[in-house]
């Protein structure tokens, strides 16, 4: 009896899949042309507070926090640049 249960479960796991039609299936959401922007944007961001504290601690000189600061600032400029330049072209 059990194994009669376990093969109709198994047979259930595994036809179900082929019986699901496709209009049952919800449509894709489309991707933004500029997430991968806001994700390295906010990436960007959560590296200058990880910056600050571990400079706020001692882990680091002045002048590492300074040059390590102005370089993120730098590819964070080139971003923010990027997100405005691809939303102007979406428009």
């Amino acid at each position: 009896m059990i194994l009669a249960a376990a093969i109709v479960m198994i047979l259930v796991a595994f036809g179900l899949p082929l019986v699901v039609r496709s209009r049952d299936i919800p449509p894709e959401e489309e991707a933004s042309p500029t997430q991968h922007l806001e994700d390295r944007k906010a990436a960007i961001y959560e590296n200058l507070r990880d910056l600050l504290g571990e400079f706020q601690m001692g882990k680091m000189s002045r002048n590492d926090y300074t040059e390590s600061k102005r370089a993120l600032q730098k590819e964070l400029a080139g971003v923010l640049a990027s997100i405005e330049e691809a939303g102007g072209r979406d428009r």
